[in-house]
């Protein structure tokens, strides 16, 4: 549908009649993403009273512009700031410039090139361990066995923190779900949640952090002043839960696309620079954050739209990657892609674009090139199956069947 506007008169949003997190379009959310897109530069959806974008050039506007988008009220559908729904906010994702700059520049400082180049060697040691794990069998679930094992060995030891993964992955379906309405996906992640809470709390805390660690490093800049008393562990737990959980479906999807596409596969073998490549399209082409929220502060102005004071405004990370406004042949898996980096909105935009990009595409480089190098072929061994997510989507298990060199 087209909808004409008119530059001297500001319109009312149209309305949308679906659900977002109806586990149906959980499971297979692209014929929503399409009426997303199609149906205007923003939408009101119905079912939650909030705003929403799918395309491109109003998903990047919303994350890049704090002053109309505010990150203060939560980046999930509840607002964080209101009785009912209030909690801590993270400091690293839910505050504005200017608090946000002061906390972004610490942790920014703490990653030097110093850190990266070792946590860099790190991943790729581990990488090869979990490839000659793997390679002892022919066939293998590339989420349990490969992506998650090798995440939750190479993230924590970088970042500091100690997560089993039993714990880890409960505790953020629990952190992901939470950012959805209280739907039966968030009340049983909760409940299966209760008791790792405090295991977490306890696991982010100064006294149980690696020694020389990022976590370390940002409790050194507490001490010093640089950060508020409390934030350092603040930013540790937002620091994990956007770090295992998303480069894990990242890397799902990457493996499970290479699959099925073989001459890709191919060219990631014969060019060691193409793995980079094979990740940036995978989250591109199934971005693992769904979608992220922000708020409007005041009534303000988006392409032509109206939108009202102190609603929030939902942004389809997973519908911005696929509009055939921006990619052609949108709905393909294709490494050849130029400018794939920098141009999709997966790793989010503007000041809150993620932190911990740089070591998410470190580790997939390392596990996508220790497989190439080890790795004739990879395909499916069966059906792949997804898990459902409130504000993500990543595979549950994926059967794999390699060839080695």
């Amino acid at each position: 549908m087209s909808i004409m506007t008119d530059s001297s008169v500001l319109m009312d949003p149209p309305v949308l009649d679906i659900d977002p997190y109806d586990e149906d379009v959980l499971a297979d959310p692209y014929a929503f993403h399409e009426s997303l897109r199609e149906a205007a530069p923003v939408v009101m959806i119905k079912p939650h009273g909030v705003y929403a974008v799918g395309r491109h050039e109003e998903a990047k506007a919303v994350l890049s512009d704090y002053e109309r988008f505010s990150n203060s009220a939560g980046i999930g559908l509840q607002d964080i700031r209101k009785p009912g729904d209030f909690r801590i906010p993270s400091r690293l994702l839910e505050v504005d410039p200017p608090i946000h700059t002061a906390v972004k520049s610490v942790v920014t400082r703490t990653l030097s090139p110093l850190v990266i180049r070792k946590w860099r060697e790190g991943f790729e040691e581990k990488a090869e361990k979990r490839v000659d794990q793997l390679l002892k069998r022919s066939e293998f679930d590339g989420v349990e066995d490969c992506a998650e094992a090798f995440i939750l060995e190479a993230f924590p030891a970088a970042v500091g923190i100690d997560l089993p993964r039993k714990e880890a992955l409960i505790i953020g379906d629990m952190r992901f779900n939470q950012s959805g309405p209280k739907n039966s996906l968030y009340h049983r992640a909760m409940e299966k949640a209760k008791p790792y809470i405090q295991w977490f709390d306890d696991a982010c805390d100064r006294k149980n952090v690696i020694p020389g660690s990022i976590a370390e490093m940002l409790f050194e800049a507490e001490d010093r002043g640089e950060l508020d008393t409390g934030v350092a562990s603040n930013v540790m737990r937002s620091f994990v839960g956007g770090g295992t959980d998303s480069t894990i479906a990242g890397l799902g999807f990457a493996l499970h696309q290479l699959a099925r596409h073989p001459k890709q596969w191919e060219q990631v073998r014969s060019e060691p620079g193409k793995a980079k490549a094979a990740f940036e399209e995978a989250i591109r082409f199934e971005s693992p954050f769904q979608v992220t929220y922000r708020t409007t502060l005041k009534e303000v102005e988006l392409n032509g739209y109206r939108l009202a004071a102190d609603t929030k405004v939902g942004v389809f990370l997973g519908a911005a990657g696929r509009d055939p406004r921006v990619w052609q042949n949108a709905d393909q898996y294709d490494i050849n892609r130029p400018q794939l980096a920098g141009k999709h909105l997966s790793l989010g935009a503007g000041a809150h674009a993620c932190i911990g990009q740089m070591i998410a595409r470190a580790e997939s480089e390392a596990l996508l090139n220790a497989l190439a190098k080890r790795v004739k072929s990879i395909s499916l061994a069966g059906t792949p199956r997804y898990r459902l997510v409130n504000q993500m989507r990543m595979l549950d298990y994926l059967p794999l069947r390699v060839e080695p060199v």
